[in-house]
């Protein structure tokens, strides 16, 4: 069993106190990697916080388990599948990077066949899809599709008919692609949301609907046999779960809005990463220093939460996308050995947009009860072209805050002092484009590994959120085992 007690020993030392003690902090708390720099220079890590973190990886094999999810071992225990998503990038397994080659090999064809009509004409793309086949190509063509977009996008997960009604309205089912993204094909929202979507087009005189449908799977006969007809059928493997797919066929609207040049920019982003990772130092490399400021902040200082705050609306998505991979990645309660874990896993994911959210939730971040670590993300190279002042204001927003949660203030009225000592990291782009933001996608994903491997889970599975889908299910059917409470929405709604 792993020693966490030299990690539970650090001193509370304040941050001001850090920086004081450490005229090099600076330089041994940040770094660049792929166009990204990374200060985690106001957290409380300190040097004897990354030894001890550092024993703590040699104990939990944190380099043997990172070359088994390279290699292809089946790392995802308790579904026994290896976890692919690095090869989807060109990283891993020869047998699996040159499967994920011949995928991208297929969609590109597919996307070279709709950019000269083959399919008809195209101006609308609508994807359904939801969790990670949904946020990580919303996310991109968000992100990325803001000049260069060459098609209407609309991504629709929710199951609410509003969603799609607003999509209706805006579209036109004639130049309508339809893409269907969902791992097994079987997912009730999607095919539902699906099944609707081929209505309105029969509905509005479009003769052939499946043959404007478009289906990314890792379940290709499940596709067929719903109507698609083979050549739009785009694979992708078991080994490459939902939250981490958007390197794969889910990717196919972003790589079709954006281009194909701009889909593998952002592969070669997140390859760069994935090397930086698998090859550097624990003490240099950004995944696993920021995973040992988690742990720290969860394990040692018993902090619930940690707040992404993305001051560039080009990502304004981020925080979203984030929920999903670190929490349903290690928002888990058992160890790998199926054994209770006994210690916080994963902390309740939240944040925002600056700076809205200043003038929302920061009075809590300053002033509040809460010790809830911040992370700051932000673009050196503005996405607009109005007067400089706009993003030169947004960046020093951005910058003050994070010095303001350190240093604090005290003043003779309590009501406006600030305590100060809050810690920040913040993520530094040269600019928002494919390559730099695959990297940083790739950032967190390696950081979500890093914190799993320490607390013995896996990362990789997501069970809880089936429990309710299933009973849902069985509700439809007129049936299910449900208390009091429930059984009585269920009559006041449908009588």
């Amino acid at each position: 069993m792993a020693d966490w007690s030299k990690i539970e020993a650090l001193p509370a030392t304040k941050l001001e106190q850090l920086f004081a003690d450490d005229a090099d902090r600076l330089s041994r708390l940040s770094l660049g990697v792929a166009g990204i720099h990374f200060d985690f220079s106001k957290t409380h890590l300190t040097m004897d916080a990354i030894t001890a973190f550092e024993q703590l990886a040699r104990e939990t094999d944190l380099a043997g388990r990172r070359e088994a999810m390279f290699t292809g071992s089946h790392v995802n225990v308790t579904e026994d599948r290896p976890v692919e998503h690095t090869a989807e990038r060109g990283e891993g397994l020869p047998d699996s990077v040159a499967r994920a080659g011949a995928y991208h090999a297929r969609m590109r064809a597919l996307i070279d066949a709709i950019e000269s009509d083959a399919l008809g004409p195209v101006r609308h793309i609508l994807h359904v899809g939801i969790g990670g086949s949904a946020l990580g190509p919303h996310l991109l063509v968000d992100a990325l599709g803001r000049e260069d977009k060459r098609y209407d996008v609309a991504i629709v997960s929710n199951v609410d008919g509003i969603a799609l009604e607003d999509v209706f309205e805006r579209f036109d089912p004639a130049a309508t692609l339809l893409v269907v993204a969902s791992k097994t094909f079987t997912t009730t929202e999607t095919m539902m949301n699906a099944e609707s979507v081929i209505a309105w087009m029969t509905e509005h005189g479009v003769e052939d609907p499946y043959g404007r449908v478009v289906a990314l799977t890792a379940s290709p006969d499940k596709a067929t046999e719903w109507g698609v007809d083979e050549t739009r059928v785009l694979p992708f493997s078991e080994g490459v779960g939902g939250r981490y797919s958007l390197w794969s066929s889910i990717g196919f609207p972003a790589a079709l809005a954006l281009g194909w040049d701009a889909f593998e920019q952002l592969l070669d982003g997140a390859a760069e990463m994935d090397r930086h990772f698998r090859l550097s130092a624990l003490h240099e490399n950004a995944p696993a220093l920021a995973a040992f400021a988690d742990l720290y902040y969860t394990q040692v200082r018993h902090a619930e939460t940690r707040a992404p705050f993305a001051y560039d609306e080009r990502l304004r998505l981020l925080p979203s996308y984030l929920q999903q991979l670190e929490m349903e990645s290690n928002g888990k309660g058992v160890t790998i050995e199926g054994k209770p874990v006994g210690r916080p896993t994963a902390a309740i994911t939240w944040g925002g947009v600056g700076t809205d959210a200043q003038h929302a939730v920061f009075q809590l971040l300053h002033q509040g009860t809460h010790l809830i670590p911040v992370e700051f993300i932000a673009v050196i190279e503005a996405g607009d072209t109005l007067d400089e002042g706009h993003h030169k204001q947004l960046l020093l927003n951005a910058f003050a805050q994070g010095g303001a949660l350190m240093k604090g203030k005290q003043v003779d009225d309590p009501a406006r002092s600030y305590s100060g000592d809050r810690p920040s990291s913040t993520l530094l782009l040269d600019q928002c484009d494919p390559r730099t933001l695959g990297a940083l996608i790739a950032f967190y994903e390696h950081r979500v590994f890093v914190n799993g491997v320490l607390l013995n889970i896996n990362s990789f599975d997501q069970f809880g959120v089936e429990l309710g889908k299933e009973m849902a299910k069985e509700a439809a059917k007129g049936g299910g085992d449900f208390d009091p409470s429930t059984n009585d929405l269920i009559k006041r709604a449908f009588g």
